[in-house]
């Protein structure tokens, strides 16, 4: 059983850093010229932890599925995020190694936060790529920072009953996964949304309403 409790993490401290003291990201100055030839200026925070690949990160969109269930599952993880102060429930994710190409690291991830897809472990299914976004942006009007969607598509063992996988989080992560219906998704974040020292990242959000909406152009919602 974890030591550790979610929720009850919290900021000491903020002050303002000096860019050549930070491991992470760093800040600059954009002296830029706009449509109608007027110079301006722009401030950006940018990862100082690019690959070679020119992609900073994935976000992993995991369908699991099992011959018991209607629909497939999706893991999602909840940490706290010292930014915004709050427990941050989001998609799994995590930076590009270097050497690694998004769809490695989109696998390494889902193994080390939600413990599925292991070939070491059957029993956590097999995790396969079925889509890839190419790169994307989520805050573009502060930061330069980018990553990638990929989907996996992870098949549990039909002659199992479906398990719950361990997770093997980096040092110092502290990660709480939940496996969500599909269906269910939306219905869920807007729970969390409302609870008290949780917040819900966009891109989880908006993947669970554009699923939503879809569901209900269709008829099936």
């Amino acid at each position: 059983m974890a030591s550790w409790k979610l929720g009850t993490a919290k900021v000491l401290e903020r002050k303002p850093v000096e860019t050549s003291d930070c491991k992470w990201i760093g800040l600059e100055r954009i002296d830029w010229q706009d449509e109608e030839g007027k110079k301006r200026v722009w401030e950006s925070a940018n990862r100082s932890t690019r690959s070679k690949g020119g992609i900073d990160a994935v976000a992993i969109l995991a369908l699991v599925s099992h011959k018991s269930w209607p629909s497939p599952r999706v893991p999602i993880v909840m940490q706290y995020r010292p930014p915004v102060g709050k427990v941050c429930v989001e998609l799994p994710a995590g930076l590009i190694d270097e050497g690694e190409t998004p769809e490695q690291a989109a696998k390494r991830e889902l193994i080390e936060e939600c413990g599925y897809g292991n070939p070491d472990k059957p029993s956590s299914g097999k995790a396969e790529t079925w889509q890839q976004s190419g790169e994307i942006v989520s805050d573009p009007g502060m930061s330069a920072a980018n990553m990638e969607l990929v989907v996996l598509r992870v098949k549990l063992p039909d002659d199992e009953e479906p398990q719950v996988p361990d997770a093997k989080p980096d040092s110092g992560e502290h990660i709480v996964k939940e496996l969500v219906a599909l269906d269910d998704l939306h219905a869920k974040l807007e729970e969390y949304n409302k609870k008290d020292g949780y917040v819900v990242d966009a891109r989880l959000f908006h993947i669970s309403a554009g699923y939503k909406l879809a569901s209900q152009l269709s008829g099936k919602l």
